[in-house]
């Protein structure tokens, strides 16, 4: 049976460096064995169909495959198209009456409890919330993620411990559900 994913490729081509061009990327995916394969912005995300692997083993080998070709490590994480969707059908936050910059989706490579974050005093970021999900979490930041105190904070490796993070904001959630839905 064939299954629809997409790649969450973390810290690519931000800043002219670890440089992975979507062209080569889209190679090197259909290389694999990969069908379908097409790339969403610059970012780093990757939609593709398999018939082989599950999750981890294709995040595994894609990761082993562009340091192979790149010459750097990338942290991959691949979910299929039913987490995708439910992700954004379970958003806490009003998605449809809120500015796509204001709404962010944190990708986990694994699940997360709010004991992780407990250190954390929300009440003294608000406006800014953040609300956990399935192996997400859910960032509400009203002035954008670039003056945000609270990403700020969530971003802290000694939070992250463990774990592959990577964020997108709320039109990339959409998209990959749309695209990996096609």
């Amino acid at each position: 049976m064939t299954t629809t994913y997409a790649a969450l490729l973390r810290g690519i081509n931000v800043g002219g460096s670890r440089k992975v061009p979507m062209a080569d990327l889209r190679t090197l995916m259909t290389g694999l064995g990969h069908g379908g394969v097409r790339t969403y912005l610059q970012s780093g995300q990757a939609v593709f169909t398999a018939d082989h692997g599950d999750e981890e083993s294709l995040a595994a080998e894609l990761a082993s495959a562009i340091e192979k070709q790149f010459g750097f490590t990338v942290d991959v994480i691949v979910r299929d198209h039913a987490y995708l969707k439910a992700i954004a059908d379970n958003c806490p936050f009003p998605a449809s009456e809120l500015e796509p910059k204001q709404l962010h989706v944190t990708y986990f490579s694994a699940p997360v409890d709010a004991e992780r974050f407990a250190e954390i005093d929300q009440a003294a970021y608000l406006p800014e919330e953040f609300r956990l999900g399935d192996r997400a979490l859910y960032l509400y930041v009203p002035n954008g993620l670039g003056r945000s105190k609270l990403a700020e904070i969530l971003s802290r490796p000694r939070i992250n411990k463990g774990l592959i993070a990577t964020s997108r904001n709320w039109n990339t959630v959409v998209k990959l559900v749309e695209m990996t839905g096609d």
